[in-house]
């Protein structure tokens, strides 16, 4: 066993069986980018493991987590609501933003489907720089205390299948006020998010600094082929590097 001693601000000591090693502790500069991921309705967080790996690389702060009624996470997913999962990603977030790497002014969120969903309601919570979401999901309004897995899914679908207004939902809402960076990646078989709803979305982001919508061509909402996954990981990764690099070159 070893005791560290720091000898200056880089410099360590340890205490290696009564004899001294010096060290030198290098880290990156403070504040770094924070990245939180928020993963699907029936997933968890190990869908998001490599991307969070990759963008660490980049020198990121990031935090996966498990939504209530997922995975090790309490709570009968049967019975979670919306308000049960937004206050998940609320809670997420404040816990990645009290980390004294993080630079609050520089968080990202990564969404997927229902994932992407929360993440635009947490846009109107708390400051976000970066969204991205890939086959971001939609819901109308109503019913939003009910439990989520009792949705009507025909009523839903029907939703997502029309042209919606920037002011026609929650999510819609909070996208017409964002002012970051966004990434939109479609998946071009998508069997659950239509065409229509990523277009209202895109209609939506009018104030947003910019927004790069992708299509992965052939790749379903599931994305289980390996070729499909190895692209979204490039766009994203790519994507988030270049948002780091443009703020680091402002300090």
């Amino acid at each position: 066993m070893s005791d560290p001693s720091e000898i200056d601000e880089n410099g360590v000591a340890l205490t290696v069986e009564k004899q001294k090693v010096v060290g030198t502790l290098l880290q990156p500069e403070v504040p770094v980018p924070g990245v939180l991921f928020i993963h699907g309705w029936g997933g968890d967080q190990a869908e998001d493991l490599g991307h969070a790996e990759a963008l660490a690389r980049l020198g990121c702060v990031c935090f996966t987590f498990d939504l209530r009624g997922h995975a090790d996470s309490d709570a009968d997913k049967e019975w979670v609501t919306r308000q049960d999962g937004l206050n998940d990603v609320l809670a997420a977030y404040d816990y990645l933003a009290a980390n004294p790497l993080v630079d609050t002014n520089a968080i990202g969120v990564v969404g997927t489907s229902y994932g992407g969903y929360l993440a635009m309601l947490l846009t109107a919570h708390r400051p976000v720089r970066w969204l991205a979401m890939r086959v971001p999901a939609l819901y109308p309004d109503d019913d939003w205390d009910m439990p989520k897995a009792k949705l009507n899914k025909d009523v839903v679908r029907a939703y997502r299948e029309q042209s919606h207004d920037a002011g026609a939902d929650r999510a819609l809402s909070a996208c017409a006020n964002f002012c970051g960076d966004v990434l939109i990646v479609e998946c071009e078989k998508d069997e659950q998010i239509p065409r229509e709803a990523i277009i209202s979305m895109q209609g939506a982001f009018r104030r947003a600094n910019s927004l790069t919508h992708r299509i992965i061509h052939g790749a379903t909402h599931a994305m289980r082929d390996k070729n499909h996954q190895r692209t979204y990981a490039t766009l994203l990764t790519g994507w988030i590097d270049e948002m780091v690099r443009a703020v680091r070159l402002t300090i």
